[in-house]
């Protein structure tokens, strides 16, 4: 679990380090913060391409060789994508870099619940998933630093580095399993033919892309709005990181008690952090409780993995790697709807209302999932009278 950990630890940090260097990428570039924002929006479609296409075609691979071959792409393409001149060039590398994401994700912990009990798979997923939470608290925070005091390409190195440990690691720690004949691409590609697994998918694209509105800008909203200087802003992401670390760790344990629940309290936190980010970002404290608050929301992730895991049936591989890939289409997504908001003439912190209604869209979607649920057992349970 350590080994995979490190796994997430590293994408987490590739991936959210981007917004608190996007200034730093934009002077390199030549261009605007909006404009350079679309190389976030990159990497996540990568991550939305990436994550099926991968499942189905590795279907059959050992678990173990796949979680290496992925991290291994995963280092090569961020340490190649430092060499971008263009906007065009760093886009392209993020895409790429995103394409093992959600797939190395969805893997990661699928393996994670195989070496626990039932009972405890959510608090296992939580537990790999800490990498990403812990990104926040160090990694996204000093590759901030190292970009904003000496150059945002030495902290995509650096990145690339620890990918590499974690391939390492994964060899050395990770438990051998055989390549199982038994799955298959046709076998992955029936997750698609459930509905369940398309309303869970609907449910993170959206729902999670509130998040992705105030994250996307996070940095220029702090320094422009709260008055926090450059250099305050890896210690308010590092708050982020804190708050995910304590909603990653309650989430995995309350979901092991009740998922439904667990889900609907984690979207209502979320709109109510949201909100809140909205109406304080002038108050350097009241933004600091608030986007601890926002942290915690990370609860969703590991709930949303478990519940595509047990509504999936036979096609686990492509559904935990869809996951990812909601995940982050919801990145692109809230990203998208925070440059609307702006572009409209709009404030910064206005990216929280934006946010919000996400949230909020995003549980009326798992309530019409559980209602639909609900509705196709009891058909079900009437057929077999």
């Amino acid at each position: 679990m350590l080994a995979l950990a490190v796994g997430t630890f590293a994408i987490g940090t590739g991936e959210f380090a981007a917004m608190g260097l996007l200034p730093q990428m934009a002077q390199s570039m030549h261009t605007d913060i909006p404009q350079t924002g679309q190389a976030i929006s990159a990497y996540a479609l990568g991550v939305v391409v990436g994550a099926p296409l991968i499942a189905v075609v590795a279907a059959r691979m050992s678990r173990r060789s796949l979680l290496v071959g992925l991290m291994a792409w995963f280092a090569v393409t961020n340490g190649l994508g430092t060499l971008a001149g263009t906007l065009g060039m760093l886009d392209l590398a993020r895409f790429i870099s995103g394409l093992p994401h959600g797939a190395f994700m969805g893997v990661a912990a699928l393996v994670a619940a195989g070496l626990v009990e039932r009972g405890y798979r959510g608090r296992a997923v939580g537990r790999v998933f800490s990498g990403l939470t812990i990104a926040n608290v160090v990694g996204a925070p000093l590759a901030t630093y190292v970009g904003g005091s000496m150059n945002w390409r030495l902290a995509y190195v650096l990145i690339g580095l620890i990918g590499a440990a974690c391939c390492l690691m994964v060899l050395a720690w990770v438990p051998y399993d055989q390549p199982n004949r038994a799955r298959s691409a046709i076998s992955e590609l029936a997750a698609f033919s459930r509905k369940q697994v398309w309303y869970v998918m609907g449910t993170v694209a959206v729902g999670c892309g509130g998040m992705f509105c105030v994250y996307t800008y996070f940095s220029v909203t702090l320094q422009e709005v709260t008055g926090v200087p450059t250099w305050g802003v890896p210690l308010f992401q590092a708050i982020w990181g804190v708050g995910m670390c304590v909603g990653a760790w309650a989430g995995g344990y309350l979901m092991d008690k009740s998922l439904k629940w667990t889900t609907v309290g984690a979207f209502l936190w979320n709109a109510f952090a949201l909100g809140l980010f909205a109406l304080v970002a002038h108050n350097i404290w009241l933004t600091a409780l608030a986007v601890f608050m926002l942290g915690g929301g990370i609860a969703l992730s590991p709930a949303m993995q478990v519940r595509l895991m047990d509504v999936a049936a036979d096609a686990q591989t492509l559904a935990a790697s869809m996951n990812h890939a909601a995940f982050n289409l919801a990145n692109a997504l809230g990203a998208w709807l925070g440059g609307v908001v702006l572009a409209s003439g709009f404030g910064l912190s206005d990216t929280g209302w934006a946010g919000m209604g996400l949230s909020l869209v995003g549980l009326l979607l798992f309530a019409l999932s559980l209602l639909s649920e609900k509705r196709d057992n009891s058909r079900t349970a009437t057929a077999h009278r």
